[in-house]
C-alpha cells in the first residue's frame, strides 16, 4: 500500500511538471524574422565591348561596408530578374565568394579596376560553401540571378558603368 502511494505521488509530480512546462511554452514569445528586402542604391549598365551596345540595365543594391560585403544576398529567397548586388572593394586582388546561407542560385561576375568583366562564375549553387574564385584580380563583383549572364550574352571584356542614387 505504501509503495502504491509513492508511485501515485511520483506520477502526480511528473504530470504536474509536464503540464507546467507546456503552459510555460504558451507564454513564450514567437520570434520571427522579417524578410530582407531589396534596397535600390543605384543603376548599372553592361555594355558589349565589341559593339558598344547596352546589353542590360539593372537596379543595384551596393555592398560597401564590411557587414554588407560579408552578408551579401544571404537569407533572401528571391531577386527580381533586373536586380543585382554590386560589391565594391578598395583594392584590386583575387576574390573568392561562396554561397553560405544564400538561397538563390547566382552568376558571379568579377570586374577589374577599369570596370571590365574579367571572369564569370556561372550557376553558383545555393548553400554551397565551395569558394568561387575570380581567376584574376578583381576590384568589384556583381551578383545576378543564375543564367542571366548567358541570357544577356555577357562576355569577358564587356564593361559596366553604374550610378549611385
Amino acid at each position: 500500500m505504501k509503495q502504491t502511494k509513492v508511485y501515485l505521488v511520483a506520477l502526480l509530480a511528473i504530470f504536474t511538471l509536464v503540464v507546467s512546462c507546456k503552459e510555460g511554452e504558451k507564454d513564450k514569445p514567437v520570434i520571427t524574422t522579417a524578410p530582407i528586402e531589396f534596397k535600390k542604391d543605384g543603376t548599372l549598365e553592361i555594355v558589349q565591348q565589341q559593339t558598344d551596345s547596352v546589353l542590360v540595365k539593372l537596379d543595384i543594391e551596393i555592398a560597401e561596408s564590411e557587414y554588407e560585403t560579408a552578408t551579401g544576398l544571404m537569407y533572401r529567397s528571391s531577386m527580381a530578374p533586373k536586380q543585382a548586388m554590386l560589391f565594391l572593394f578598395d583594392d584590386l586582388e583575387m576574390r573568392s565568394f561562396y554561397m553560405k546561407n544564400t538561397e538563390i542560385a547566382l552568376d558571379i561576375i568579377f570586374i577589374d579596376e577599369n570596370n571590365k568583366i574579367v571572369s564569370i562564375q556561372k550557376n553558383a549553387k545555393p548553400f554551397d560553401e565551395t569558394g568561387l574564385s575570380s581567376l584574376v584580380p578583381a576590384k568589384s563583383v556583381l551578383e545576378v540571378n543564375a543564367g542571366k549572364s548567358d541570357e544577356w550574352g555577357l562576355e569577358v571584356g564587356d564593361v559596366i558603368s553604374y550610378q549611385k542614387n
